[in-house]
């Protein structure tokens, strides 16, 4: 498949996925409290540490592997099998101990249901990394949003009927079982159902130390939720949650439709011994371009999204939306780092990397969290920033880039989102940062960015353009 449709197919995926998300979180977060979703946001940020570890990277092995063999992909099906009972019974062992240290009876629940989803998950975790190897995106857009469909069904069914947080998770399992369930009708016939472990040490070599580097990302990402927790309370945790969450949708939008085909893309281009810096430089620029401008309009359309979306009751979290949408913006240089790195199998230099950015963000994170809910974000931006010039330096050595051609097109990127922000502005100007009125400065900022960012796009010449422009000959082809 073409990396073009690869991206369609991608997105289409991300975005039927999103309104899924979309609507069932308006529903979720009329129906529970900031509480009920702290206790939720706490009890899986704690899981997932446990997750970072659910096929010690065996899937992204059998992605680049330049040969695979049968006996490789035994050893990739050992692996995640293993594992996947295994974790459950970690996870089933650590609840009552978490509720405890927590005072929160309903953190054990939640977790024994979770714990199946290790049971279950990796009946589909090969298949999905052998359709990411053979970039077969049109199965994967099927398997997803068929999955994530039917766990928001179940979360919001569950949620409207008064079951509180634990919906949640069996909205998280119902998803699960789904993916499964998919992942066995696609498997290729000729794939083994019996796991073997003579090249088992070749998967492990490989994984562990890109689970490593796993491991580390999660304690990243997760100590504000577990320190604001500890340090502060659930409703904080809520609000920190549901700031995230928003800022966030940008990486569902975008990046994660964009990285997992750049992670194909990028070791097909490695299997083949060929150059990938023209395609990371591109990637990067269309991230960035993009990114910038949903951060700036998140920073000035905050409000009036918040209260949309989420309700009254979420507006303790706009400031920190808006400050959470910076964080975004200082790491978009990177983002496609880390895929770029993976592809290329450099995960001894990923490791080494993640290592000083998570010390770095842990203790940024502590500080800011002892002082309060905005102060943590505010060190959320900081460490941001400090990680992505890390990444940046570790990827130039692997990718080859110049400073100057990567700078040439940030700041192509950075004009057209600032064309884009000057409806949002103009929104922010007329009815202020905390209007009385939602509709009307969403009607007047969100189709004004549009149309900016496509002048611009179009007028700069941006590298954007070379996807419209396929894109708007095949819609005159349907006048």
């Amino acid at each position: 498949m073409s990396i073009r449709k690869s991206l369609v197919y991608s997105y289409l995926d991300r975005y039927a996925s999103l309104v899924v998300s979309i609507v069932s979180s308006m529903v979720i977060a009329r129906v529970l409290t900031p509480e009920d979703i702290g206790v939720f946001s706490v009890t899986m940020v704690l899981i997932s540490f446990v997750a970072t570890v659910r096929d010690l990277g065996a899937g992204q092995y059998l992605i680049q592997e330049k040969e695979l063999t049968t006996d490789r992909i035994r050893a990739v099906w050992a692996v995640q099998l293993g594992l996947g009972v295994f974790l459950a019974m970690v996870v089933l062992a650590a609840s009552v101990p978490v509720s405890t240290f927590y005072k929160e009876p309903r953190m054990l629940n939640i977790m024994l249901v979770v714990a199946a989803n290790y049971v279950i998950n990796p009946f589909g975790s090969l298949t999905y990394a052998w359709q990411m190897r053979e970039m077969r995106f049109d199965t994967l857009a099927i398997v997803r949003f068929s999955s994530t469909l039917v766990g928001g069904i179940v979360g919001v069914a569950m949620a409207w009927f008064g079951h509180g947080p634990i919906s949640l998770a069996y909205g998280a399992l119902g998803s699960t079982l789904v993916n499964a369930g998919m992942a066995i009708f696609f498997r290729p016939k000729d794939f083994p159902w019996l796991p073997g472990t003579k090249e088992i040490r070749r998967v492990l070599a490989f994984g562990s130390r890109l689970t490593g580097s796993s491991i580390l990302q999660t304690v990243a990402g997760s100590a504000p939720e577990l320190l604001l927790g500890k340090l502060q309370s659930m409703t904080a945790v809520g609000l920190f949650s549901r700031a995230t969450g928003l800022v966030s949708m940008f990486n569902r939008i975008v990046l994660e439709g964009m990285n997992v085909v750049a992670i194909s893309w990028f070791a097909k281009q490695s299997r083949q011994n060929e150059s990938i810096t023209p395609a990371f430089l591109t990637a990067t620029s269309y991230a960035s371009a993009l990114g910038w401008a949903f951060c700036l309009g998140t920073v000035f359309l905050a409000h009036p999204t918040i209260h949309m979306m989420y309700g009254d009751q979420w507006g303790g979290a706009v400031d920190l939306t808006r400050v959470i949408a910076l964080s975004l913006a200082v790491s978009l240089p990177s983002a496609l780092c880390h895929p770029a790195l993976m592809a290329l199998g450099s995960v001894d230099r990923m490791l080494r990397v993640t290592t000083s950015t998570t010390v770095m963000t842990v203790v940024l994170v502590a500080i800011g969290s002892y002082f309060g809910l905005m102060a943590m974000g505010w060190c959320v931006v900081l460490a941001a920033a400090l990680r992505s010039w890390v990444w940046l330096v570790a990827a130039r050595k692997e990718v080859d880039f110049t400073w100057p051609a990567l700078l040439s097109l940030s700041l192509g990127s950075a004009a057209v989102a600032g064309a884009s922000a000057i409806g949002p502005l103009c929104a922010f100007v007329v009815y202020g940062p905390y209007p009385t009125e939602i509709w009307q400065p969403l009607l007047m900022g969100v189709p004004t960015a549009m149309v900016g960012f496509l002048v611009a796009v179009i007028g700069l010449k941006h590298p954007l353009l070379d996807e419209l422009k396929p894109l708007w000959a095949k819609l005159r082809t349907y006048r």
